[in-house]
């Protein structure tokens, strides 16, 4: 890894062909990439307990209440379909 440069500007995105993974520890792994200044420096990987796992899944849930769901309906999660119960109801 390149040595930190000072008010390099630091980028992290998921590794788009590399799935959430649950390791034999346990934790979940997303895969990262990691770039400075636009140049890739390295691979990292966010390792999350289960639940801190599950708390992540239920504040993108509640960050994608207004957004279309973009899932085929099989793999759509229960909080990403529309339920039945009172309207504007959202958890958390």
């Amino acid at each position: 890894m390149s040595s930190t440069t000072p008010n390099a500007r630091v980028q992290v995105s998921r590794v788009p062909s590399k799935p959430v993974r649950r390791r034999d520890d346990g934790t979940i792994a997303i895969d990262l990439w990691l770039r400075r200044d636009g140049v890739f420096d390295a691979d990292v990987a966010l390792h999350l307990t289960p639940a801190e796992a599950e708390l992540l899944h239920a504040q993108l849930c509640y960050a994608l209440a207004d957004e279309p769901v973009t899932t085929p309906a099989r793999h759509t999660p229960d909080c990403r379909k529309p339920s039945i119960g009172s309207p504007g109801a959202h958890w958390p």
